[in-house]
């Protein structure tokens, strides 16, 4: 969810030698590709994003996320732009998005992590995003089985995320996923209902 507005800047990530990661959904035979987004996926990124949105808005907005605040195009343009936002598609339609990057909150430098890494040896989920029409199909697992193997791959020490803490189903899915409490921390938002961020980490 996790990083909230576009004033962060993104760095550059080491290339990744799996460009493209086919998942093979046993209950329905679907087979899923993950790869990076491309400037062709902008406008349906940001349509996705509005649509969550809208959907977050009539339902529980468990993450906090606001509509023309976060995420916006200008979050897919500068994950695309760096190459650390990837995509799954399911019959060609963007299902969900992830940016994976090295882009840490000042407010990590003062949480003790499990280990002290360096920051190049620390990646950072940031944007974990479902379009509404592929809800409860297990694409946000997907998303995070592949953040787990993209980190092991990129040989660093770490995997780090943040998430609101009433963001219970972000929380039940990252702890399922091997992630690790570390801390709850506020992220400096100056947003009065979005202060307190709960901290995960995988270290390798």
């Amino acid at each position: 969810m996790i990083e909230f507005f576009t004033r962060r800047i993104y760095r550059k990530e080491r290339a990744i030698t799996m460009e493209q990661t086919l998942v093979k959904d046993k209950n329905n035979n679907q087979e899923d590709r993950i790869e990076r987004g491309t400037v062709e996926d902008i406008n349906t990124l940001a349509e996705l994003y509005d649509d969550l949105n809208d959907y977050l808005s009539t339902n529980t907005n468990y993450p906090g996320w606001i509509k023309g605040i976060y995420p916006i195009r200008e979050t897919a343009e500068e994950g695309v732009k760096n190459g650390t936002l990837f995509v799954i598609r399911r019959n060609n339609e963007i299902a969900g998005t992830i940016i994976l990057n090295q882009d840490q909150p000042d407010a990590y430098n003062n949480v003790r992590w499990g280990v002290d890494a360096k920051e190049q040896e620390v990646i950072v989920v940031h944007t974990l995003a479902v379009n509404p029409r592929f809800m409860k199909l297990g694409i946000g697992k997907k998303l995070m089985e592949f953040a787990v193997d993209y980190s092991r791959e990129q040989k660093v020490r770490t995997l780090r995320l943040d998430v609101f803490y009433k963001n219970s189903p972000a929380i039940a899915l990252y702890e399922k996923s091997g992630f690790t409490y570390v801390d709850t921390v506020d992220l400096g938002l100056n947003i009065p209902d979005l202060v307190w961020f709960r901290l995960y980490e995988i270290n390798y």
